[in-house]
């Protein structure tokens, strides 16, 4: 504010000068001219009327002359002084109405604007830096489920199609650079009700900058950062960056789950992917021989995934430094048929175009597939504006680098339990994910699978453990009816119950709850609403355990358990 008003001061310093100089002048000049009374005596007006009167008169309201008639001298007077502070004003005004149209005073009040809403909020919000693709999708989702979030972004475009989009909850956002910690505390970053920081850019260092700056200002803050380049997350992890995604190697642990265990990876792809894919894609042949075309940063991050799990590979460049070393290559992009032919592409299952060039990628895939109907297509994707494009491609799979982020960082933001589900599951066999993916086929079929979680705790669940504490059990089974209808099921079911340090997955539903669990759902989205009526509410969860209505006062209670 200290610096609005000083540019402000700044600016209009000749006007206002110019303003009292005029307004000084007229109010001496009406001292110092005679006057007449109604007497005829001369008379001289005091400084006191003076100022009245040059006050109305340089508005041009006119009161009328006070308290006597004027002479000439003094009219004359009045018609220097009229013109004077008239002309005055309207300097003033124009100075005032320039320095409101200036852009960098626009953004001064804009930013003290955001600074002070910021600051009103009451409620945990997460603090998003970066509104691209990903920071987007994540704003978008945190509000669909009533969680507040604050946006920087260097790009006012972007923060102007923050304000158009239709979010059921107001998003402030602000245009400036992220990576400097003072637009970080504007934003809220040392509030006490910011929870968190993303560091979305599109830029490493930028990133880098914004996990640092919160670390130092607010050490408690969970810190989550994209970042592209193996340095980076290094530096990241140096200084206790709380979570770190890399959207080549996060793909690469997805994609080869796919080639290895595709009902594994289809149980995966539908607790982290909101558009996830059909049940009938696990029933495509995955196993055999795979090409990936370009080696970069993306084809190692694969080669390391599929060749952990012994997958065949064939490895395409036009390169030959980045094949050193490596066995099973083909000196070549891939958009030749002859090339692909080299690789075996007729005898493959699966074809990974991994270049950084769209154009090239398409040309991959759509000259594989001419060689070789039946492949397993996967296709990167670079540029958000060739949408379009991909979506048309036929593509099995389309790396879109922003929804990978995107969705990992919302599965440990929404729900902390499932990430750790997630790794636990893959100690199990196909088999065991195919009886999991049948179970939420017929749950879901093709909507949206939700997840979600609770701690039997006072602060998240206080309805169960008050009924703990009365003496009563909770089963699991219990928390899977419906609150309106005792008998009726919620779409939903347990994935996993930590009990301190023990994992139980897929837990039995009359498992009796105790306080500290943690419990893992999956459901449709509308279960989970109904759900925190029962952990809520005392009511609701007596009458699901014994289908009553509970005494409403503590003596009555107290009776009846004796």
């Amino acid at each position: 504010m200290g610096d609005i008003f000083y540019l402000m001061l700044r600016r209009l310093r000749m006007p206002l000068i110019t303003l009292i100089t005029i307004y000084s002048v007229a109010t001496v000049g009406f001292v110092l001219i005679p006057g007449q009374d109604d007497q005829g005596n001369v008379w001289h007006m005091d400084f006191f009327h003076a100022i009245y009167f040059v006050s109305f008169m340089g508005s041009t309201i006119g009161f009328g002359e006070i308290p006597y008639a004027f002479t000439s001298a003094q009219r004359a007077w009045t018609l220097v002084s009229i013109y004077g502070t008239v002309i005055a004003w309207l300097y003033s005004i124009g100075s005032l109405l320039a320095l409101l149209q200036e852009p960098v005073f626009g953004r001064m009040l804009r930013r003290r604007s955001f600074a002070n809403e910021v600051g009103n909020f009451n409620e945990p919000f997460y603090l998003i830096c970066g509104y691209g693709i990903t920071g987007g999708a994540i704003v978008k989702k945190l509000s669909q489920r009533g969680m507040r979030s604050v946006v920087i972004d260097i790009n006012q475009e972007r923060i102007d199609r923050l304000e158009m989009d239709d979010l059921p909850i107001r998003v402030p956002g602000l245009c400036a650079d992220a990576s400097l910690p003072e637009a970080l505390d504007d934003a809220g970053l040392q509030h006490s009700s910011c929870v968190g920081v993303l560091a979305l850019t599109n830029n490493d260092n930028v990133n880098l900058s914004i996990s640092i700056a919160s670390k130092l200002l607010a050490p408690e803050r969970i810190v989550i950062s994209r970042t592209e380049s193996d340095v980076n997350a290094r530096n990241l992890a140096s200084f206790g960056t709380d979570h770190i995604v890399d959207p080549f190697r996060a793909y690469a642990e997805y994609l080869s789950l796919a080639a290895h265990a595709p009902y594994m990876h289809l149980v995966y792809d539908w607790l982290v992917n909101p558009y996830h894919r059909p049940l009938s894609a696990a029933y495509k042949k995955t196993t055999g021989r795979w090409i990936i075309c370009g080696f970069g940063r993306f084809g190692k991050a694969l080669y390391k995934e599929f060749n952990d799990h012994d997958v065949e590979l064939v490895l395409l460049d036009d390169n030959p430094e980045q094949l050193t070393g490596f066995e099973n290559f083909v000196i070549g992009l891939g958009t030749e048929a002859q090339t692909l032919e080299q690789a075996g592409v007729r005898d493959a299952v699966g074809i990974i175009a991994g270049t950084d060039n769209d154009a090239d990628n398409l040309s991959i895939i759509m000259t594989a597939r001419e060689l070789n109907p039946k492949l397993v297509t996967v296709v990167r994707q670079n540029l958000n504006t060739n949408k379009l494009v991909y979506k048309n491609s036929k593509a099995d799979f389309v790396m879109e680098p922003g929804h990978i982020i995107a969705n990992r960082i919302l599965a440990k933001i929404k729900t902390p339990l499932l990430p750790v589900f997630i790794d636990r599951m893959q100690q199990h066999d196909d088999v065991w994910a195919h009886t999991l993916l049948n179970r939420m086929s017929s749950l879901a079929s093709n909507r949206e699978l939700d997840s979600w979680s609770f701690t039997v705790s006072e602060e998240t669940t206080p309805a169960i453990l008050e009924i703990i504490n009365d003496g009563m059990e909770v089963k699991l089974s219990k928390l899977l009816k419906d609150p309106r209808h005792r008998k009726d099921q919620l779409p939903c079911f347990p994935l996993m119950l930590r009990r301190q340090d023990e994992l139980d997955l897929l837990p039995g539903e009359l498992t009796l709850l105790q306080a500290g669990d943690e419990i893992l759902f999956c459901g449709l989205s509308e279960a989970h609403s109904q759900m925190e009526w029962s952990v809520n509410n005392y009511n609701i969860l007596y009458y699901l355990l014994t289908g009553e209505e509970p005494s409403h006062n503590v003596l009555a209670r107290i009776l009846k358990k004796i």
